[in-house]
């Protein structure tokens, strides 16, 4: 899924859609007492080398389903100063829905700015926060 922007073009599994799937992939492998996506997903690994973001997050969830989990419930913030993904927000959160198999009532999406403060602010990098509850199936 693509998304473009005035000066930014983004494509989820790719540079702003990588923080922010590597930071659920995190979250969920966190919530299961699990290694980070590092030791679980190691680049130096043939099968994991060069692999979409989407291949960890589906990694991912396969490993809650085999632990007995389900997501109840997803709150994810994307830290960037431009683009602005107001407009992109709804398809951003459906494409992470469909990734993870959620019912888009248990997943939220928020965009912030870092007020034009230190490297985020400045547009040299974004940052991820993401919250997972997980329930027994």
């Amino acid at each position: 899924m693509e998304f473009r922007t005035n000066s930014f073009v983004f494509v989820s599994g790719f540079f702003t859609g990588d923080v922010l799937l590597h930071c659920v992939v995190d979250a969920i492998l966190g919530a299961l007492s699990l290694p980070d996506i590092g030791q679980i997903f190691p680049d130096n690994d043939p099968k994991w080398k060069g692999a979409a973001s989407s291949v960890f997050i589906k990694e991912a969830v396969r490993l809650m389903h085999e632990a007995g989990y389900e997501i109840g419930n997803l709150d994810a913030t994307l830290i960037l100063q431009r683009p602005k993904l107001s407009p992109f927000k709804e398809a951003i959160r459906a494409n992470l829905c469909e990734l993870l198999g959620a019912d888009p009532a248990a997943v939220n999406l928020k965009a912030k700015t870092h007020e034009k403060v230190d490297s985020l602010g400045e547009n040299r990098s974004i940052a991820a926060h993401t919250v997972v509850l997980l329930m027994k199936k």
